[in-house]
């Protein structure tokens, strides 16, 4: 199979992902009757880290949706040979895949740091277990941590070979052509 086939099945593969762990925490509310007289809902609008995780895979699976469409164009208007102009779009393609992989990894590794301070609490500063209280809502954030994972793992191998197709194309022959 073409490598230009599966790096663009892995990256719809990571759009759909991270729009599912978008959609699952976004959405994700429930509400419980903590007294006899005061209800709380949880929302991800509770959590900084889920807030931010919500706009960070929307926005990397924009990018990864316009990297598409960019590559579909690009493919079938320039030439094999590769030219000066094309060498900076796969340099940025490449620096900017690697930003939206860090950034995934980020958010939703703060998520997950967040998340499992909600599951035990802490003792030591009187922060109590939430989960207990809510558990399908946190249930649903687990979920939604494993999707956004998968993602990661997905735009792991989409840079590696973004990576590929960009430093192949120097040889040991040219490696002066980079100074």
């Amino acid at each position: 199979m073409n490598t230009k086939r599966i790096e663009a099945f892995l990256r719809v593969c990571a759009t759909l992902l991270l729009l599912t762990t978008a959609c699952l925490v976004r959405l994700d509310t429930q509400t419980t009757l903590i007294f006899t007289s005061f209800s709380r809902t949880a929302t991800f609008r509770d959590m900084n880290a889920l807030f931010v995780l919500v706009f960070i895979d929307i926005a990397a699976a924009g990018y990864n949706l316009i990297q598409l469409v960019i590559r579909r164009l690009l493919s079938s208007h320039l030439k094999p040979d590769m030219t000066t102009s094309y060498k900076y779009l796969v340099w940025l393609s490449f620096l900017l895949d690697q930003v939206a992989v860090y950034m995934v990894f980020a958010a939703t590794s703060a998520c997950l740091t967040a998340s499992l301070l909600a599951v035990t609490g802490e003792h030591d500063l009187f922060w109590m277990k939430l989960c207990n209280k809510f558990n399908r809502f946190c249930a649903q954030i687990g979920g939604a941590i494993l999707c956004g994972y998968t993602a990661f793992l997905f735009m792991v191998i989409v840079s590696s070979l973004s990576a590929f197709g960009l430093f192949r194309h120097y040889s040991p022959k040219s490696f002066r052509d980079l100074k």
